[in-house]
């Protein structure tokens, strides 16, 4: 039998590590709140400083975080959206009211799916990559020679991909909205032999603007999460180049956590 000292360790242990995890997540959302002040302050005060935040560079991270993104979330919201509709139809059918599976499927995507599958995209594309930039600089010490030589790394790295994801994803999940909605057109239409124009008259009464306005603050939501979880993880990084690829990880597993959380909450507060 195992001595009651043994027992009392294990706890111990057990609850040292939930300490320290409880701390590190404390440390983490504090630098992301302080990563946000300091860039809201470098947009508005740049021009006062003469270290304006460059357009051309929010512009370059929007190529790379938006635009290069679109095939993708063409893909798979389509996807989804036949999916639903598949899904849809297949339950109703027991009720014998398949003639209503446009107004779930038309809810779920423009509240759910599309800005949720957009999230978890680019937190799998660009938050991965924003991680990795930003360690390996660090690693590098390219961070301590934007310092020397006077220009704020928050302002150089920072603001542009923060900016960059605040604006694009909501724009991709809006896409995302419109590809969703065609992909469950055309199974809905086959199935149900009705006309295209028959189907999005069914979406236009069964959608408000109240539910693409929450899609796309969802949207915003999780791109502003995402673009933070990537600078907190590349700026803490260390042990060089194996440090780099675990942050990376880490990057994406927390973004898509951080996100489906939201998306709970989110859902609980704007639901009651």
């Amino acid at each position: 039998m195992a001595r009651p000292e043994v027992h009392l360790n294990r706890l111990g242990n057990v609850l040292e590590s939930i300490g320290r995890g409880a701390a590190q997540l404390l440390e983490s959302v504090g630098i992301a709140a302080a990563f946000f002040s300091q860039s809201t302050y470098w947009l508005i005060m740049g021009h006062r400083r003469r270290q304006p935040v460059r357009l051309e560079s929010i512009v370059s991270e929007m190529m790379e975080t938006g635009v290069r993104a679109i095939p993708i979330v063409v893909v798979l919201c389509t996807t989804i959206g036949l999916m639903l509709a598949l899904q849809g139809i297949n339950a109703l059918e027991q009720f014998g009211a398949q003639q209503q599976v446009t107004f779930g499927v038309a809810l779920s995507i423009t509240r759910e799916f599309a800005p949720l599958v957009t999230g978890i995209v680019v937190a799998g594309r660009s938050g991965s990559a924003l991680a990795a930039r930003l360690g390996t600089m660090t690693i590098s010490n390219e961070v301590d020679a934007l310092q020397v030589m006077g220009i704020s790394p928050v302002r150089f790295l920072v603001v542009p991909p923060l900016c960059a994801m605040l604006i694009t994803v909501p724009c991709l999940a809006l896409m995302g909205d419109v590809v969703a909605l065609l992909g469950a057109g055309l199974y809905i239409t086959a199935d149900l032999n009705i006309s295209m124009s028959a189907y999005f008259d069914q979406v236009m009464r069964a959608l408000t603007v109240n539910d693409l306005v929450q899609g796309l603050v969802k949207a915003t939501l999780f791109g502003g999460l995402t673009a933070l979880v990537g600078i907190v993880n590349g700026a803490r990084v260390t042990g060089g180049a194996e440090g780099v690829g675990r942050v990376t990880t880490s990057a994406v597993v927390q973004s898509i956590a951080v996100i489906i959380l939201t998306d709970m909450i989110f859902t609980f507060v704007t639901t009651r």
